[in-house]
């Protein structure tokens, strides 16, 4: 849902009792987590970054994962505010985009991975979204203690406006993947704060 000006908490509460329950607005749930071949007929999106080495730099990003460091550390909102990284999971985010023009995006946790060197989770996109499909956040550790972050997508536009902007609406996309990206990587790399 497009909007102008910054949602309220109380608007993102609403926009997520609405969907509260409702199944998800495509076919293929947890296909970004398996590894495979993505749904034929969507745009895909595979990104990743090297994040740093050793135990550290994994502690970090898996603690990057489970506060959802990926969306905040680009100025995103999340109702609720601690959203679990649990299947069943619903959130409500805010992007903003340009101006004073937000976006109210609507998914639900649909898969996760939780391993000694890999951990995640996938969404997918509910009835308030712009767009239909699914998006992993996911960290991995190499046998060499190398810590890689990988963003995977598949969508197509849902709303209107994302139809009618498709070249503005992938490069948003990409700009986003970019944004997740970069905010792990900051969060890795920022010393832990004291409590």
């Amino acid at each position: 849902m497009f909007v102008l000006g910054r949602p309220s908490d109380d608007a993102l509460d609403r926009a997520l009792g609405t969907v509260r329950g409702e199944p998800c607005t495509y076919d293929g749930a947890g296909a970004t987590l398996e590894g495979g071949a993505l749904p034929s007929r969507y745009h895909h999106v595979r990104a990743t970054r090297a994040l740093g080495r050793g135990d550290h730099a994994w502690a970090r990003a898996c603690d990057g994962i489970r506060t959802w460091q990926m969306h905040r550390g680009q100025g995103f909102r999340l109702a609720p505010a601690r959203p679990a990284i649990a299947p069943g999971t619903e959130v409500a985010v805010d992007a903003p985009l340009a101006g004073p023009v937000h976006v109210i995006a609507t998914c639900r946790i649909v898969a996760t991975v939780d391993e000694a060197d890999r951990f995640g989770f996938a969404y997918g996109t509910l009835p308030i979204h712009p767009a239909s499909g699914e998006e992993a956040f996911v960290v991995e550790r190499s046998s060499t203690g190398e810590v890689i972050a990988s963003v995977v997508a598949f969508s197509r536009p849902r709303h209107l406006l994302m139809r009618l902007g498709g070249p503005i609406a992938r490069s948003q996309q990409r700009r986003a993947t970019e944004g997740y990206l970069a905010a792990l990587e900051r969060h890795v790399r920022t010393p832990d704060q004291a409590p």
